[in-house]
């Protein structure tokens, strides 16, 4: 599919979105990241980008990669990676049945 991504809009709506799905708040996530307590509200609010350590040390508190974070076709990246983690561990006959499942949840 072809389709382009204006990524200054995307990128604070990311953060955003991924942001409270580890269910903190603006402040808590900046201070842990040891920047002031307005820093991720700026960058939520398109008034400033981080650098790029800034972006890595983002990443890095939501437990993704930087991959992970720009997968625009994924809305849970966390949650796939944990999901995938866990079918990691299983044999090949209950990953295929975990498959299963997946599909019948995804095709109506």
């Amino acid at each position: 599919m072809d389709y382009f991504i204006d990524y200054l809009d995307w990128f604070p709506k990311r953060i955003t979105e991924l942001r409270l799905q580890k269910g903190v708040s603006a402040r808590d996530m900046s201070l842990s990241l040891g920047q002031s307590e307005s820093y991720i509200n700026k960058i939520e609010n398109k008034r400033t980008l981080p650098s790029m350590s800034g972006f890595f040390y983002i990443c890095e508190y939501l437990g993704l990669t930087p991959q992970e974070f720009f997968n625009v076709d994924s809305s849970i990246p966390q949650k796939s990676k944990e999901i995938l983690e866990e079918i990691e561990k299983l044999s090949p006959a209950q990953a295929d049945h975990i498959m299963q499942i997946i599909q019948d949840i995804v095709r109506p």
